[in-house]
């Protein structure tokens, strides 16, 4: 129970349909459709939606999207992959022979074709009660009329203005002024409301076919980008089976390769041969979780790919055999040295959504555009901001995740549901790119081996590895005791640019009917229930 002389906040309750989401707006529409009569999916897309508009620099038309849904709160779970694809004419050749030796942040090569509206139609459409058009409706509503640029949102827009001025379109769009507007601020986006609009009347078409793709299109192909028409046209996303772990007296679901999903289970089994200390704040067990993660990940860099161009070992990931390997590596004593070399990029934004239905329908979803406003490039006539999703790939010939036409890169989001005896009682997510992962082992550690409520184990303090690096990433409200210790073992101590990550979550209680709802204080948003 939390300290109520302390700042917090409490746990939301409420018994019919809940919504947890990283801004107020989109959290209130969410409850608004599921009051409404629709459903958990009909709520997470409309809330992602208005997501697009408010929080810009964390999603939009212009990302990818994953989903784990839930009919009836059974585990009966289905998982959608909507991540985009590498333009058709794409290659290690190509830009070997072009002397390109990394893909930039800020060029029509770092782009995906985004599957993210491709993914809201066809779930809408197999899973939804309510017509994608209607759901849309108050993202429309808010780009056209405008919206309060809340604080957090504020901030990571500020931090992005460099990057922001160097694109034209983006400068004209979201630097109002010359500069990114101050919290409080009314920001409109008519160009954006207007591409909604198509959509809402053409579906998935409106976007991909038609003036929208050719605008995109069109711009890429200005800055030296290898899209086309045809890579638009083509885009499909797919059904996928879940995969799944145990951890502790749950069972934990995640999304398969392409996405980092498999890496979350193979943390928790590592975490499951820790010594759980008294509380889960100790140098100890905040060394062991750190260089557990580090090992991971450099297993993740190593084989994870798209599964449709390379074989992925899940077994073997999700063996005890290699988490007992992998936990038998980490010292006590000190900071391991040698590691592989992680050469993907860090500090990645993202929104994750978690609704449950009167019908305990249940959407465990999340949708990204990668790094905080991704690209940086905005097509002009449509005002779609653009992913910077192929960043993700490897230029390195023989990479499992090397860059090829059609192909997935390598992706950090990852929505997880947890079951117990058959049926949901976590719906979960954690923001923040490459975090997520660990994001998640940490969440449900907290939880299932600390006995924590769902928002003390979001509020606490958090650490993560630089990777790529020998730095520790630290918030500031780390215990300076831990830090101290952390720091003796060999872990290089610095501050993030910013809160480490941001979730949500919500719990049944399947005995009394209660649902619980949890939102990270690092983000603007709330959890809300009726």
């Amino acid at each position: 129970m939390r300290d109520f002389e302390t700042p917090g906040r409490s746990l939301v309750m409420a018994t019919h349909g809940m919504a947890a989401t990283s801004h107020p707006l989109a959290s209130l529409i969410a409850l608004n459709v599921l009051q409404a009569g629709g459903n958990a999916m009909d709520a997470a897309i409309a809330a992602c939606a208005v997501q697009g508009v408010v929080e810009p620099g964390s999603t939009g038309l212009g990302g990818d999207c994953f989903v784990l849904y839930s009919r009836g709160g059974t585990d009966d779970i289905v998982a959608y992959n909507g991540s985009g694809r590498a333009p058709a004419a794409a290659s290690t050749a190509y830009f070997a022979d072009h002397g390109i030796t990394a893909i930039e942040r800020q060029s029509a090569h770092a782009v995906t074709v985004p599957g993210a509206v491709e993914a809201w139609a066809r779930l809408t459409q197999d899973h939804g009660t309510r017509s994608l058009g209607e759901l849309l409706q108050p993202a429309i509503a808010l780009a056209r009329e405008g919206y309060a640029v809340a604080p957090r949102v504020g901030l990571d827009w500020r931090e992005q203005s460099a990057l922001l001025e160097k694109d034209a379109n983006a400068a004209r769009i979201f630097l109002p002024g010359g500069h990114a507007p101050h919290p409080g601020t009314l920001h409109q986006q008519p160009k954006l409301a207007a591409t909604l609009e198509r959509i809402a009347e053409d579906g998935p078409d409106g976007f991909y076919r038609g003036a929208v793709a050719q605008d995109i299109v069109g711009y890429l192909q200005g800055l030296g980008g290898l899209h086309t028409l045809e890579d638009f046209a083509a885009t499909r996303g797919a059904y996928v089976t879940p995969i799944s772990a145990p951890f502790r007296d749950v069972t934990v679901h995640e999304c398969p390769p392409n996405g980092q999903g498999v890496i979350a289970l193979m943390l928790l089994n590592i975490l499951s041969r820790a010594t759980t200390d008294s509380s889960p704040l100790t140098v100890e067990r905040v060394h062991f979780e750190m260089e557990a993660a580090r090992l991971a990940y450099s297993v993740r860099d190593a084989v994870l790919s798209d599964p449709d161009h390379s074989q992925i070992p899940l077994r073997e990931l999700l063996s005890d055999t290699l988490a007992a390997q992998l936990a038998g590596m980490i010292r006590a004593d000190k900071r391991l040295e040698e590691l592989p070399v992680v050469d993907l990029p860090s500090h990645d934004d993202t929104v994750y959504i978690a609704v449950v239905d009167k019908d305990r329908n249940v959407a465990s979803f999340i949708n990204s555009i990668f790094t905080p406003f991704g690209s940086g490039l905005v097509a002009p006539r449509s005002g779609v901001l653009l992913n910077n999703r192929a960043q993700g790939f490897s230029l390195k010939d023989l990479h499992p995740n090397a860059i090829a036409g059609g192909k997935r890169p390598l992706h950090t989001i990852i929505p997880g549901l947890t079951t117990r005896e058959g049926r949901i009682e976590h719906c979960f997510g954690v923001m923040g790119g490459q975090y997520q992962a660990l994001g998640q082992a940490y969440f449900l550690a907290r939880i299932l081996d600390y006995g924590l409520d769902m928002q003390s184990a979001i509020d606490l303090p958090r650490a993560s590895p630089l990777f790529g690096t020998d730095a520790l990433e630290v918030e500031a409200s780390m215990p300076e005791d831990i830090q101290r210790g952390l720091a003796a073992l060999g872990h290089r101590i610095v501050r993030p640019a910013r809160p480490i990550g941001g979730a949500q979550a919500i719990r049944i209680d399947w005995n009394t009917g209660v649902l619980t709802g949890a939102s990270d204080p690092r983000k603007d948003g709330c959890a809300l229930g009726y």
